[in-house]
C-alpha cells in the first residue's frame, strides 16, 4: 500500500477504505447493542437520533450495498484477500502492542507526569471515527489546506500533525461529557495523536485504524 505521497500521506486511501469497511460496519451495528457512541462520531448519533433503530438499520444497509457496488465497480475485491489484509493487520498489531509502553515512557519518565490504568483506558476512543475525524480530516486535510499557501511538505505536515494532535487531546475535555482537565491525560493523548498521525502519513489509513482499534482491545482486556 506504500506509494508516493498524496494529500492523505503515502498509503492508498481507496484501498484503506476497503480494508476498514468491516470495522466501520461492525461498529455501526454494535452501537445498537451497547448503546454507546464514540465522542467523535456525530454522524451516527445524529442519524440514530433522527431516524430511530429500524430506519437506522435500513440506512446503513443501503450504505453497505452502495459500498459493495463501489468495490465491484472499482475492482477492489482483491484488497480484502488475506494476503493483502493480514500483513496490514499484523503490522498494526505491532504498533498497538508497543504504543502504550512507548507513550508511558515519554509521558511518565521524560515529562514526569503520572499515568494510571484508568487514564490509559480513557486516553483513546474508538479507532475508526477518531482516526477519520482527527487524523484523516484534521491532520491530512489540514496539511492539504496548508499546501495551498505554497508551504513545502515537511513544515506543513509537522504543523498539521501537532495542531491536530492538540485538538485531539483537547476534544476530550470540552462539552457536557468532557473529562476534567488533567495534564497527564492531555499529554498522553497529544503524543498518541502524533504517533497515530505518523502511522497514517507514512503507512496508511488502514494501518492507523487497525492499530487504534487493536490498542483499544488490548487496553480493554488488560
Amino acid at each position: 500500500m506504500k506509494r508516493a505521497s498524496t494529500w492523505a500521506g503515502h498509503g492508498d486511501l481507496a484501498a484503506s477504505l476497503v480494508l476498514i469497511a468491516p470495522v466501520v460496519f461492525a461498529y455501526e451495528i454494535g452501537v445498537l447493542f451497547v448503546g454507546r457512541v464514540n465522542g467523535a462520531d456525530v454522524v451516527t448519533r445524529a442519524i440514530y437520533g433522527a431516524l430511530g433503530r429500524q430506519s437506522y438499520l435500513l440506512v446503513y444497509a443501503a450504505i453497505a450495498v452502495g459500498f459493495l457496488l463501489w468495490i465491484r465497480h472499482t475492482r477492489r475485491w482483491g484488497t480484502l484477500r488475506a494476503e493483502v489484509a493480514a500483513p496490514v493487520i499484523l503490522e498494526a498489531a505491532i504498533y498497538a502492542l508497543t504504543l502504550g509502553a512507548v507513550l508511558t515512557v515519554v509521558v511518565h519518565h521524560l515529562l514526569g507526569l503520572q499515568i494510571g490504568a484508568g487514564d490509559v483506558v480513557s486516553a483513546l476512543g474508538a479507532g475508526v471515527h477518531e482516526e477519520l475525524v482527527f487524523r484523516l480530516g484534521l491532520f491530512a486535510g489540514g496539511a492539504a489546506l496548508l499546501a495551498r499557501t505554497g508551504m513545502t511538505e515537511r513544515p506543513r505536515v509537522v504543523i498539521a500533525l501537532v495542531l491536530s494532535s492538540l485538538g485531539f487531546a483537547a476534544a476530550h475535555h470540552v462539552g457536557a461529557h468532557g473529562e476534567p482537565w488533567s495534564a497527564h491525560a492531555f499529554a498522553f493523548r497529544t503524543f498518541a495523536g502524533i504517533a497515530f498521525g505518523s502511522i497514517l502519513w507514512f503507512r496508511s489509513l488502514a494501518h492507523v485504524v487497525y492499530a487504534h482499534v487493536l490498542y483499544d482491545i488490548v487496553v480493554a482486556i488488560s
